[in-house]
């Protein structure tokens, strides 16, 4: 197959629409199940490009939840501890511990639930039967993989009745070095960006505190190669090898500093002993429930615990979260490492990186304010490398 109709673009008003090989070759990927749309093809494939990059780079399997062309997270294929399975909504699945590629779903899924609905999955490695059962419990629009076996495949083929998305890629497709896209009927060319992430790019070290464990290497190459598949502007924190917040497209990099340091925050209270024993309606879903939690954490668009309202969600008042709580559980996370598209232009940055916990960062360098920034690094005993390559993504 060389060429896909597809329904329509990005918006129903955008015909025709297709994606295709311009040489006349094949598709290096095959559908197996569903329809996918333009938009889901744009998830899959960067999606599939930063799982393929991220266990190359790491040797772990890699998954990562996309939503509309940028990653809510990535993870590699760590187990959880008891409190994160119940964070991410996987206690009740016992065989859990028994696949890399399931646990690594499950932390990728699960670090920002919210933003995950209706998301598009990339798995490294082939689909397993754990995996595909815990894919066919949430709201997504599909999964991209190298294979799938036959008892996942079975799984997913009934989500969505029977209408799921499912696609199989080639593992060893390489894409052409040059690629091209339109814009207002104009032509643009570049170079494939193909620049290698691994543990070498995090030898610079440019602060007094030099010591980089090899946890926070895998935590920062977590970090850049999630990047590499973010809308630019972008800051990523991660922890445990996943990807615990990312802020992306924002035009200012301390606002994505903030996106991604708040969604950092949001995901550790999700692992607050008051919010694992939030006592929930049983007919409440796990979408809802998501809400709730959001809401219990951040206080957003009502109070979830005040008088009647906690009432739609559980089935006893719950005791606020309140800011002396989170303080104190937040001050217990040390050592989340921070990646960076591009150089820090302010101290700012890193200043509200501490807030979060971080201990590590990577960032290409090269503002007329480095100075700045180390100093502020060292002030906290933090670890910065200069990677000395810009990772923006379009």
């Amino acid at each position: 197959m060389n060429e896909i109709a597809l329904k329509y673009g990005c918006n129903p008003n955008q015909k025709p629409s297709r994606i295709y090989m311009s040489d006349g070759s094949d598709l290096p990927l095959t559908v197996l199940n569903g329809k996918p749309g333009y938009i889901n093809f744009l998830d899959a494939l960067n999606a599939w490009q930063l799982v393929k990059e991220l266990k190359e780079a790491t040797g772990m399997v890699a998954v990562t939840s996309f939503k509309h062309v940028s990653p809510t997270s990535a993870a590699v294929g760590k187990p959880l501890s008891d409190a994160l399975k119940k964070a991410c909504f996987v206690d009740d699945v016992p065989e859990l511990d028994q696949s890399p590629l399931a646990c690594a779903y499950a932390r990728a899924r699960g670090t920002d639930r919210m933003c995950s609905f209706g998301d598009w999955v990339a798995l490294s490695d082939e689909c397993d039967e754990v995996t595909a059962r815990l894919i066919a419990r949430e709201v997504s629009d599909g999964v991209i993989a190298p294979g799938y076996t036959e008892e996942a495949l079975a799984i997913l083929k009934t989500k969505r009745k029977g209408g799921y998305n499912v696609v199989a890629i080639d593992p060893g497709y390489v894409p052409e070095e040059q690629e091209t896209k339109q814009v207002f009927g104009i032509t643009f060319q570049q170079g494939r960006n193909n620049f290698k992430i691994d543990e070498a790019l995090l030898s610079n070290i440019v602060t007094e505190n030099k010591e980089l464990p090899q946890d926070a290497k895998i935590d920062l190459i977590v970090a850049l190669i999630t990047l590499k598949y973010t809308q630019s502007n972008s800051v990523c924190f991660a922890y445990d090898g996943q990807a615990v917040g990312v802020g992306a497209g924002q035009q200012s990099r301390i606002h994505c500093t903030r996106l991604a340091g708040s969604k950092a925050d949001t995901f550790f209270l999700r692992q607050h002993p008051k919010t694992l024993n939030l006592p929930f309606r049983p007919d409440l879903g796990r979408p809802n429930r998501d809400n709730v939690i959001d809401g219990y954490i951040n206080g957003n668009e009502e109070d979830v615990c005040a008088e009647g309202i906690w009432q739609n969600y559980f089935t006893s008042r719950p005791e606020p979260l309140t800011q002396e709580d989170k303080n104190a559980f937040l001050a217990t996370f040390d050592g989340v490492a921070l990646g960076s598209d591009a150089f820090f232009p302010f101290p700012d940055n890193i200043k509200r990186a501490k807030a979060s916990g971080v201990k590590y960062i990577a960032q290409p360098g090269g503002s007329i304010r480095d100075d700045l920034v180390i100093a502020e690094c060292d002030k906290n005993g933090m670890v910065m490398a200069f990677t000395g390559m810009r990772l923006f993504h379009h």
